[in-house]
């Protein structure tokens, strides 16, 4: 599925874009699903200080079209060739940024995917489904060309006072800025824009993060992170919808399988 160049890119870069994987009606649908389930009001969904939703960890274990997608044969095809095994749904979740969308600092999940959930290396690719055009202008990815080459850099940021404490920020794993400054200076940084309807598979160890989306678009992403089966997490800390405990190898099914849920909206 992947040509050898796309491959080189990936090992290369640290991530790899591939356009119009999905159509309209199937980015529509998926966007629906998505803002269905931000709607939910149980601990898996985060919100901004405002009160409006913009998180959903674990969306494919609360909507069958989302699961559907974890299945689709660009997902786990294109990651199962580039981690050469058979690969379980680590985390899952819904990301919208509307307008004043808060930031997403410097990070590495495999920050805390190796230190929370005990996952053993630093093997797992972070897939990003876009449902919106991303812009320079709407809070796109920015990441660090080639930082999946310097192993783990990330530290531990716990920060009590913060509104999300004891969901999401005791859990957090930063870049400090003397390191982010280094790895810039040595790599550049990038902003990652595309169509929606675009995959990004981005290695689990590139430092990334997202500003503040001050412009009146917004951006809506479906992001499935993945791990080799062999590479399983150790660790139960989090609840389910943070971190697996289904290891199950994703097969992957026919197109028309996500395809039925537009032919019978």
């Amino acid at each position: 599925m992947l040509t050898d160049e796309q491959k080189r890119e990936f090992n290369h870069t640290g991530w790899l874009v591939l356009r119009d994987v999905f159509d309209n009606y199937e980015v529509e649908m998926l966007s629906e699903a998505a803002l269905e389930v931000l709607e939910r009001t149980g601990p898996e969904v985060g919100r901004e200080a405002d009160g409006s939703p913009h998180v959903c960890w674990g969306m494919h274990l609360f909507d069958e079209r989302l699961k559907a997608l974890t299945h689709h044969p660009v997902i786990v095809e294109s990651s199962r060739e580039i981690l050469e095994n058979d690969i379980y749904v680590h985390q899952s979740r819904i990301n919208m940024k509307q307008t004043n969308g808060s930031i997403v600092a410097w990070h590495q999940d495999f920050g805390t995917y190796h230190r929370v959930d005990g996952v053993p290396d630093p093997r797992g690719i972070m897939i990003a489904v876009f449902l919106d055009d991303v812009t320079d202008v709407n809070a796109p990815l920015l990441a660090v060309p080639g930082s999946h080459k310097e192993g783990l850099v990330s530290t531990a940021n716990l920060d009590p006072s913060s509104v999300d404490f004891e969901q999401v920020s005791k859990y957090r794993y930063d870049i400090t800025n003397e390191t982010m400054k280094s790895l810039v200076e040595a790599n550049g940084l990038t902003s990652i824009t595309a169509q929606a309807g675009s995959v990004l598979l981005m290695d689990m160890t590139v430092v990334h993060g997202s500003t503040v989306n001050i412009s009146p678009f917004r951006r809506l992403l479906l992001y499935i992170n993945v791990c080799p089966v062999d590479n399983r997490g150790e660790s139960f800390e989090r609840p389910e919808y943070y971190a697996a405990r289904d290891f199950a190898p994703i097969r992957a099914s026919s197109p028309e399988n996500l395809r039925q849920y537009v032919e019978t909206k």
